[in-house]
């Protein structure tokens, strides 16, 4: 699936889980969000992530990861020169792709 900052494949759904592989271009930040129905868990596979949780900002590297709590405000955000890979795991009892809440947004969604 395409999006401004990169791209996403689901690579596995089943009951309270979700596998996806995210792809953020260089430069590529995702909206600042939370989720009301799922916490997340990122691995970093590939690049540097900077990681905002909260008021937290942390830089994860190739083999690092970090918990994104449920309804914690969080944003992915690829500062540097090459393609960041994440695999993002999601569980929770709503894996709907519409439990988002945008906060602030680059490329103006809603």
């Amino acid at each position: 699936v395409s999006k401004p900052w990169g791209s996403y494949q689901v690579i596995e759904a089943r009951g309270k889980y979700r596998i996806k592989r995210i792809i953020v271009k260089p430069g590529g930040k995702l909206s600042l969000q939370s989720h009301q129905h799922r916490a997340e868990h990122w691995v970093v596979v590939k690049g540097e992530a900077e990681v905002t949780i909260e008021d937290n900002i942390t830089v994860l590297h190739s083999n690092e990861h970090i918990f994104i709590p449920l309804k914690a405000k969080h944003r992915l955000t690829n500062n540097y020169s090459e393609d960041l890979v994440v695999i993002e795991v999601w569980y929770g009892d709503n894996l709907d792709e519409e439990d988002i809440i945008r906060y602030e947004d680059i490329y103006k969604r809603q």
